[in-house]
């Protein structure tokens, strides 16, 4: 498997991940969003192991700002 230059940051459901990747981009880091349960029922395979999750990848030289975002978001959602 070839090495990725994106890591990721964030697993969950919809909701989040949008606000999560709302607040990525006003920032100005580009975050990536991989749904593996709407990609397999594009290609007819139907769904993933966790429908509804998707997951946030940012590339490495983003990580350093991005995940205190993420955590910032996460413990705002947590009180």
């Amino acid at each position: 498997m070839p090495e990725s230059n994106y890591i990721k940051i964030y697993t969950g459901d919809f909701i989040m991940v949008q606000r999560i990747v709302s607040e990525l981009e006003a920032f100005d880091i580009v975050p990536i969003i991989k749904d593996q349960t709407e990609s397999a029922r594009l290609a007819g395979f139907g769904g993933g192991i966790v429908p509804g999750f998707q997951q946030v990848y940012v590339h490495v030289d983003e990580v350093e700002r991005a995940v205190p975002v993420v955590e910032h978001i996460i413990s705002k959602m947590n009180l």
